[in-house]
């Protein structure tokens, strides 16, 4: 069985993010891709889709979780995979506010009782 080696549990969510590029320059060049999330978790996402993402890219992102809530965050693109009729994503929250992060903490323990 293989270890686990990240810092925070993985949970199932769904759920649609809503993704917008930043540049360097601050001009956003992709605006709002839809994905469709596969995993979440306190230090970043997984999601799904149709859009060639390149990774170390970094982009704004508003999730809508299961509360209805939006949760904004900047991630970086660090992880990209081809699949049928699309691509896969793992990314990494580097700006999330402490009560955006604590919403899912808060989900993480009602999904583990």
């Amino acid at each position: 069985m293989m270890e686990e080696k990240r810092m925070h549990k993985r949970l199932g969510l769904d759920v649609s993010v809503q993704l917008e590029r930043l540049d360097e320059d601050g001009v956003t060049t992709l605006r709002y891709a839809h994905v469709d999330v596969t995993d979440i978790s306190r230090s970043g996402v997984g999601f799904s889709s149709n859009q060639k993402l390149d990774i170390g890219t970094y982009y704004d992102t508003k999730i809508q979780i299961w509360t209805k809530e939006i949760v904004d965050a900047v991630i970086e693109i660090v992880r990209r995979e081809d699949m049928e009729g699309g691509y896969h994503y793992g990314a990494s929250f580097i700006g999330m506010s402490d009560t955006d992060a604590l919403k899912i903490d808060i989900y993480q323990i009602f999904n583990d009782l």
